[in-house]
């Protein structure tokens, strides 16, 4: 097992496990997909401690390995901080047995969420809706008369500047300083009080205040370089250097591989003809 709060995590809404749930990969990621799939969350999974679990594959092939299952959708390497308060980061691999598209992967670690349609919904942008006739923006301008007559506003005229004034409220202001701002230095004659508060209402309207800076608290990395990434610039989970590499295409399957069990005869027959050989005989073949 690793640290506390480091290792595997399982992804999300994974369909039931199966005979063919890794049957579309190569043998030696299929092989290693299945070690991982049944290790328990919170499992160490660096390729060290994989080549350690199981006797076919050394660190290399391992990484190779881990890389591939990456760019098929079943992994996506990341940092995260455990508290919002606290600057400690600890490093997790989530695992999904069910592959996961690109989108999909990008939604869930932006949101936590998983998502049938594989990206979040469209933003909604703050619109200027009719609010209720007593809301506090409908309560501000109706206040206006009361603070100068010459501001003296009908309900129709509240109705019409409601939207103004929500956006005013909703940046910051205050009643008591949307009252002084729309009744500093009127003229001595008013004569259309709606007209003249609409003009003030979008004259002075106050900047947005803006939007507090929040601590990213999940970092996705490259699961090849470990580089970190914004999570739509990883395809496969890999950056653009570690996609433009030829170490990490898969190979095309050769029809005349030797089995395990060949290789291992192979050896074997290999080492006992050098053990009861000498030098001169080598260099004479």
């Amino acid at each position: 097992m690793a640290a506390p709060g480091y290792g595997k995590q399982s992804a999300p809404e994974q369909l039931p496990r199966s005979a063919r749930d890794f049957s579309h990969l190569p043998a030696r990621e299929a092989y290693l997909a299945s070690l991982i799939d049944h290790l328990p969350d919170g499992a160490a999974m660096d390729a060290k401690t994989l080549a350690v679990l199981q006797p076919h594959y050394g660190q290399m092939a391992v990484r190779t390995a881990l890389t591939r299952l990456s760019t098929a959708g079943h992994l996506r390497r990341v940092r995260e901080r455990i508290d919002s308060k606290d600057c400690r980061w600890v490093f997790r691999t989530y695992f999904s047995r069910t592959p996961r598209s690109d989108a999909w992967w990008t939604h869930f670690l932006a949101t936590g969420e998983a998502s049938t349609s594989g990206a979040p919904d469209p933003p909604k942008g703050r619109t200027l809706n009719r609010t209720s006739p007593t809301s506090a923006a409908y309560a501000a301008l109706a206040g206006l008369g009361l603070a100068d007559t010459r501001l003296a506003l009908s309900a129709a005229d509240c109705t019409a500047l409601e939207p103004l004034a929500a956006e005013w409220l909703a940046r910051g202001t205050t009643l008591a300083l949307f009252t002084a701002a729309l009744t500093a230095n009127l003229p001595p004659d008013v004569h259309s009080p709606a007209a003249f508060t609409r003009r003030r209402l979008l004259d002075k309207m106050p900047p947005e205040r803006p939007l507090p800076q929040q601590q990213p608290t999940r970092i996705v990395e490259c699961t090849d370089c470990r580089t970190p990434c914004r999570p739509h610039a990883l395809l496969g989970g890999l950056c653009r250097a570690c996609r433009g590499s030829d170490t990490f295409k898969t190979p095309p399957p050769h029809p005349g591989a030797l089995s395990p069990a060949a290789v291992h005869r192979h050896a074997a027959r290999i080492r006992h003809e050098l053990g009861g050989s000498n030098t001169p005989a080598l260099h004479a073949r």
